[in-house]
């Protein structure tokens, strides 16, 4: 299963798809207009991977929020405003997960280091199974329950996917430095 968050991600899940011989693929797309993704070469070659790092930070990132599909726009929101606040983040696009967790160990660690605990992963989808990259001590914001009907604006800002939730989450995560 494939969530791109961009035209970009689209592409080479399609390809993906069209060179995959052992099984049924899904591509997963958002209805809303979707925000392109600044890359360079190298990060293009990575998509291919099923999750990678879109934006890191300078130096060791002090959280990394984890995102996939249409929340990945959400995520470099947030990154921006907690950027300004002095917090070190690393923003990781997730478009296929069984793709990633099928990567040598060697790959998922540069992506997703064990010794930072402190994760967030976002998907307007069930938390349940983010648990396995953010672990006890991160946090995901998602959905537990069906949805809802009403424009996506509204939605998003009902069920907590705004830049401002991020942005509290990811704080709170923070050992304080004072």
């Amino acid at each position: 299963t494939w969530r791109p968050c961009d035209a970009v991600e689209s592409a080479v899940a399609w390809q993906c798809a069209i060179e995959r011989h052992d099984g049924p693929t899904a591509l997963v797309f958002s209805r809303q207009t979707l925000a392109h993704q600044p890359r360079d070469q190298q990060t293009v070659a990575t998509i291919e991977r099923g999750g990678y790092i879109l934006s890191d930070s300078e130096g060791e990132p002090a959280v990394i929020v984890i995102a996939t599909g249409s929340e990945v726009s959400l995520a470099m929101q947030a990154k921006q405003a907690l950027q300004a606040r002095g917090h070190a983040v690393r923003v990781v696009s997730m478009p296929c997960c069984d793709r990633f967790d099928a990567q040598p160990e060697a790959y998922r660690e540069t992506v997703l280091p064990t010794q930072h605990k402190a994760r967030i992963a976002i998907e307007a989808g069930h938390r349940d199974y983010w648990y396995k990259y953010v672990g006890l001590e991160g946090c995901i914001i998602g959905l537990d329950r069906f949805g809802a009907s009403a424009p996506a604006e509204q939605l998003m800002q009902h069920f907590g996917f705004t830049a401002e939730h991020v942005i509290a989450a990811v704080e709170a995560l923070l050992p304080n430095e004072t």
